[in-house]
């Protein structure tokens, strides 16, 4: 979940619960947020992300918000904190002058800010002990982990 810069005085976790609810209409009792990343400055729109980490309840529904967002999809917890999943992508940093990062999942190549933030939870997810990883997978059952 991203939250963007809160409205008013909002905390990042409401932010994030609002945005998930407004662009999925995925309400918050279907989410357990179990940590937050360091934010995240997006320069072009001069944003800054605070991402939270939340699981999602067994068959939670979806429905996109199609003037929020164009798709979803899911990239298994296995596939993103595998090693090398996430890379620098040098020709696209080479352009942009600045450090680009990229997953590649199948045919779906996930890139900008969004790389950069599971760039993010994977250096918390490889973080010594008690980390992200720890109070994540108590949330997940052996089935989540590896699907």
């Amino acid at each position: 979940m991203e939250s963007k810069r809160p409205q008013t005085a909002e905390i990042p976790v409401t932010t994030a619960l609002r945005e998930v609810t407004e662009e999925l209409g995925v309400g918050p009792l279907s989410v357990s947020v179990v940590g937050r990343l360091p934010d995240v400055r997006q320069e072009l729109n001069r944003f800054v992300i605070a991402p939270v980490v939340g699981v999602l309840a067994g068959e939670t529904r979806i429905a996109m918000d199609l003037e929020e967002i164009v798709a979803v999809f899911s990239v298994p917890l296995a596939t993103i904190v595998s090693p090398g999943a996430v890379v620098l992508d040098g020709e696209f940093t080479k352009v942009r002058g600045k450090p680009m990062y990229v997953l590649q999942h199948g045919e779906r190549r996930i890139w900008g800010l969004t790389a950069r933030i599971i760039k993010s939870f994977v250096e918390e997810w490889n973080a010594p002990a008690p980390s992200l990883r720890d109070v994540l997978l108590r949330h997940l059952t052996v089935q989540e982990r590896y699907a």
